[in-house]
């Protein structure tokens, strides 16, 4: 195993050796594409600063004037790398470069630079620079593939893969008029980033029209970083499923109401939050369930809750799996609800479903891994990503790379200079590949 804080020049003669024999007219080239770890930490560090925050990370939610910045800035990038750039209906951002067969479909590969709330500079961000310098790296050495290539830039990941979304025809109307963190609606986010909500049927795709679709991403966990190991190769994206919960007491006066006379939504709320902590640990396997948010009625010192609003998320690679979870959840709140005359309602809010990487990608990936001397894992994302969108268009496959701590979504997320370049040389591989076979 080698030490992944080691980095050298060698990945670049590793991916040309992995592909010498390949029929490929892609690897015809006399120079052999490598991609410019320097400049593309410098580009991480230059878009760290639109949105940047006090705590050190960035908070550069979808539609915000910081996230319009950010978009500006990487477009210029892309057209450095020699791709042809538009921005479709949905306000998502397309570098798109021909191939030397006008019958193939394109090779995609991106991700996104929206952030949440005092967010940290690699989510997202990695995967999106790291695609637009493999686009540069294969232009540089003139690398001519037989696929079309296409790096994307997705519209607001973080707040629900709005982006990815519409190309794959998941997106309801009705979820235009919901809001963003930035405070604009969909629909209004859209326009401000250059789209047009009532054509977003043209930014729409079908399955088949793309050959491939690749993602690198920080894992946003601690597996890699514990293990030792370079390079997660992802086995799938969970699936879930979001309700808000509401229950319904009795309120009345804190003082006077008996003890034993009381109907206490909250009561019923609290004993509701460890239920779920013990169905969801009460079977083997890799699933989670939170209570993320809750919020009791009135909200008084002197007043028991007479409503209960919370959460409850449940994910897991197995839908049956969710649904099964959520059923004897349902369960269980019956008789939580039968022990003080409370009630329970659960509403559907957002459901992404459980997205299996594809075998073959995943192949690619770990030969490109392997080929450059990295070290792999094979592991779900528990997070979403708008890699399980494009799952419904094609082959897809997901790229991990360590996460200091195994901390994300906080400013003090970090992967190493070298652990990006890294990544962003397995992605080239996987490129290379996915052209060959």
């Amino acid at each position: 195993m080698i030490d992944r804080r080691e980095f050298t020049g060698a990945m670049a003669g590793a991916i040309a050796g992995a592909v010498i024999g390949s029929r490929s007219r892609a690897l015809e080239s006399l120079a052999p594409p490598a991609v410019n770890a320097t400049r593309l930490n410098a580009h991480l560090k230059e878009l760290a600063a639109f949105g940047a925050n006090p705590q050190g990370g960035v908070s550069r939610v979808a539609y915000s004037d910081f996230d319009r910045q950010g978009r500006a800035y990487v477009m210029p990038l892309m057209r450095a790398a020699q791709l042809d750039v538009r921005v479709d209906m949905a306000g998502n951002i397309w570098g798109r470069r021909a191939g030397q067969s006008a019958e193939l479909t394109p090779i995609v590969f991106g991700s996104h630079i929206d952030s949440v709330p005092d967010g940290g500079n690699y989510d997202g961000t990695v995967g999106s620079l790291s695609a637009i310098e493999v686009a540069h790296a294969l232009a540089e050495s003139g690398t001519a593939l037989r696929h079309p290539i296409e790096v994307v830039i997705w519209q607001n990941e973080e707040g629900g893969l709005f982006g990815s979304r519409a190309v794959s025809g998941q997106l309801p109307a009705a979820e235009l008029s919901s809001r963003a963190w930035s405070g604009k609606t969909i629909a209004d986010g859209i326009t401000f980033i250059g789209g047009n909500p009532e054509r977003l049927s043209e930014a729409r795709r079908s399955r088949g029209d793309i050959a491939t679709y690749l993602e690198l991403h920080i894992e946003q966990g601690g597996t890699l970083e514990r293990d030792g190991l370079n390079i997660g190769v992802v086995e799938g994206i969970v699936g879930i499923k979001q309700w808000e919960v509401t229950v319904a007491g009795f309120q009345n006066h804190a003082g006077t109401t008996p003890m034993d006379q009381r109907h206490d939504a909250l009561l019923s709320a609290a004993r509701f939050v460890e239920m779920v902590n013990r169905v969801v640990r009460a079977e083997p396997g890799r699933q989670v369930g939170t209570v993320g948010r809750l919020q009791a009625f009135p909200g008084a010192p002197n007043v028991i809750p007479g409503r209960v609003v919370c959460t409850l998320e449940l994910r897991d690679l197995d839908a049956a799996k969710v649904d099964r979870l959520y059923a004897a959840i349902a369960t269980e709140s019956k008789r939580i609800a039968e022990q003080n005359q409370t009630t329970f309602a659960f509403e559907l809010l957002h459901e992404n479903v459980p997205a299996p990487s594809d075998p073959a990608v995943r192949a690619l990936i770990e030969e490109s891994a392997h080929a450059l001397g990295l070290t792999t894992k094979h592991m779900p994302s528990g997070a979403g990503h708008d890699a399980q969108s494009m799952a419904q268009l094609g082959p897809m496959g997901m790229i991990f790379i360590p996460s200091a701590g195994g901390i994300s979504h906080s400013p003090k997320e970090y992967s190493t200079p070298e652990d990006v370049a890294r990544g962003a040389s397995v992605l080239l591989g996987a490129v290379l590949r996915a052209d060959a076979r």
